[in-house]
């Protein structure tokens, strides 16, 4: 069992490969803000919707000094599928074997219709140019959710 993320824990390392044949990895952003978010499947509501929020907005964060990477699972070929069919423009990285996810706390017990079932907390983790986390959104709810991080990425300044 990984120790608890909490905000001033230094980033757990990553590498993983990336959309388009790219590779993402933590020492990649140094110097910068990252947004990590950790999202259940590719093509589904919610994160559809969370990805192309993130879309949406990928100028204002860049803008503001910040890159945006969404993490799941899925495979490197669905999340080509997934940035193709709805012109997202944020890096998504493919965990498979699930190591950055669960180092992340990301991997959880989740209920639904009573029955319980280990998958991906929708979550999101800011940090610093100094790889360190600033600020941890678990059980993300998308509405408003983009804006939010948006705006603490402009408060780091």
């Amino acid at each position: 069992m990984t120790k608890e993320l909490t905000e001033g824990s230094k980033a757990p390392a990553f590498a993983l490969a990336a959309d388009g044949g790219g590779k993402v990895a933590l020492k990649e952003y140094a110097g910068r803000t990252l947004v990590l978010y950790f999202y259940p499947k590719d093509d589904t509501s919610g994160c559809t919707k969370e990805a192309i929020g993130f879309s949406e907005q990928a100028a204002a964060f860049a803008k503001a000094g910040a890159a945006v990477v969404g993490v799941s699972k899925d495979s490197v070929a669905a999340h080509d599928k997934f940035k193709t069919k709805y012109e997202l423009k944020v890096a998504l990285g493919s965990d498979p074997e699930g190591k950055t996810v669960e180092a992340y706390g990301a991997w959880v017990e989740k209920s639904m219709y009573g029955r319980k079932y280990m998958g991906i907390d929708r979550s999101t983790f800011l940090i610093d140019g100094k790889g360190v986390i600033r600020r941890i959104w678990r059980k993300v709810k998308v509405p408003g959710h983009v804006e939010e991080v948006l705006a603490a990425v402009k408060a780091l300044k």
